[in-house]
């Protein structure tokens, strides 16, 4: 018998002693009580936590290159995402959620971990992301989300771009996950030069055979090149097919999405979808996948034990134009530490746990799923590194604000700017990708935006800011002081990988 509230637990146990009183003797009918009393302090929370006691399972949903301003959510006019805003709708909408990195390997990193990309190797200044002609990888001794939850008996699936290393080392299925399908690195990568247009101009009507990126079935290549056309749904189908095969069991399920990374691609039947164009007419795919999980959790009845989390790597491709996507309100995009680089939708969806219809302002990363997840499930947070995440699930759940109050922004090894509750400190700046990626600029003092009134990093603070510049200095101090740079695993050539 499963009992799951405590006044159902005094109701069952008062007519237990009424039946007593009126079967049994007075001597006997005390020893009973003091029995029942007994085993009611013993057994009454596990009672009252029976239907609690199965761990929540998890999916996180992560697109590529998506701008902070392209769903409708955010304010999009063009862009139909009628699944993304439900959710935001009955569940948690944040305004402030970033990731720790403005480009793709380091962010992912920092997703799988826990901890910024600068501590683990996954950042470098000489090569942003990962390679096929890259040797390195995620290192064998940082733990992944994944590995942290098999811990505590998830099943865990990947379906979709990785980008943490391509080598058998560096595959999802060597770190955590029971089952992968998707593409080792990005979708613009292993380009065939004698093949399709030349330079840009592939980009502008791309065909999947312009590309040689495998698709991967565990660690073995499925099809080569992947026809792209089709990728969002057939990640989407792994996907639920995964969730519907573990369902009488906890399981986690990462959902990296391949776009809207360029070149763009999206199924025959979202070609014209969306008044936005072929960009918007791949977000509204992304969005159709979305509805997919969502209703696959409620028809296997696992919508109520089940936290659904969508967010991004990073901000839009703003040199693609109109195959790239918008900050909406934020200054610039992928590849910089303005906000428009690292600020990102961030939307929570798990209905009866996560009160619906609100909207955050509170700060959250990308690093604090880790810790969040691991503790919702009973797992083990290791105690060995600094853990960069904080647990939000009070803030989650409705039962408290969030823990956090300062953001590092990183620029591969560069430590750019920092931000202490709405108060931003850049210490140097650089353009998105871009004409003007390259320029960086210093500033000491620090160039200082209050975000809370100035959101689009327009207006620097000039005075009245002497004490928050302080506290942010010392800040950095600490973090400095406690940090350790590994080698950079991206800057590893393949052949000198074992």
């Amino acid at each position: 018998m499963i009992v799951t509230d405590q006044s159902t637990v005094a109701h069952f146990c008062c007519v237990f002693y009424d039946v007593l009183l009126l079967t049994l003797g007075r001597n006997r009918q005390m020893k009973i009580a003091r029995i029942l009393t007994l085993a009611v302090l013993l057994l009454g929370p596990s009672l009252v936590s029976g239907a609690e006691s199965t761990p929540p399972n998890f999916v996180i949903i992560f697109a590529d290159d998506l701008g902070y301003g392209d769903l409708t959510c955010y304010g999009h006019e063009s862009i139909q995402t009628p699944n993304l805003d439900r959710m935001a709708s009955e569940g948690l909408r944040f305004t402030q959620f970033y990731s720790a990195a403005s480009v793709c390997t380091p962010s992912r990193a920092a997703l799988m971990t826990g901890r910024l990309p600068v501590r683990n190797g996954m950042s470098s200044d000489k090569r942003r992301v990962l390679f096929p002609n890259s040797g390195g990888g995620i290192p064998a001794d940082e733990v992944t989300l994944a590995e942290a939850l098999q811990e505590v008996g998830y099943s865990c699936g990947c379906f979709g771009k990785w980008h943490l290393g391509h080598l058998p080392q560096f595959l999802p299925t060597s770190n955590g996950f029971d089952t992968y399908f998707g593409i080792p690195y990005s979708n613009d990568m292993d380009r065939l030069n004698d093949v399709g247009p030349k330079g840009r101009e592939a980009f502008w009507d791309p065909k999947s055979e312009y590309w040689n990126v495998p698709l991967m079935q565990g660690q073995e290549i499925h099809e080569r090149p992947a026809d792209q056309t089709t990728i969002t749904r057939r990640y989407t189908e792994a996907a639920t097919r995964f969730i519907r095969e573990h369902k009488d069991s906890p399981f986690f399920v990462y959902l990296p999405h391949s776009m809207p990374h360029v070149p763009l691609f999206r199924s025959p039947e979202f070609e014209g979808h969306s008044k936005r164009g072929l960009y918007g007419d791949v977000i509204e795919e992304i969005d159709w996948s979305v509805g997919q999980i969502l209703s696959t959790l409620e028809e296997e009845g696992l919508a109520k034990n089940t936290c659904v989390f969508f967010t991004s790597d990073n901000g839009p491709w703003l040199i693609f134009g109109d195959h790239g996507g918008s900050a909406g309100p934020l200054r610039d995009g992928k590849g910089c530490t303005w906000d428009g680089g690292m600020r990102e939708p961030g939307i929570a969806w798990w209905p009866g746990k996560i009160p619906g219809g609100r909207v955050t302002n509170e700060l959250a990363t990308s690093m604090d799923l880790f810790p969040t997840f691991v503790t919702l499930a009973g797992g083990k947070i290791p105690d060995d590194r600094i853990l960069d995440g904080t647990d939000i699930s009070p803030l989650l759940l409705g039962t408290g604000p969030s823990p956090r109050e300062t953001v590092y922004f990183y620029r591969g090894t560069r430590l750019m700017a920092i931000r202490h509750q709405d108060w931003k400190a850049h210490f140097m700046t650089q353009g998105a990708y871009g004409a003007e990626a390259g320029k960086v600029e210093k500033h000491d003092p620090p160039l200082v935006f209050n975000l809370k009134e100035d959101q689009g990093e327009q207006d620097p603070v000039t005075s009245g800011h002497e004490e928050a510049v302080k506290k942010i200095l010392e800040i950095r101090a600490e973090h400095e002081a406690a940090l350790e740079i590994p080698p950079s695993q991206l800057e590893i050539p393949l052949r000198e990988a074992s």
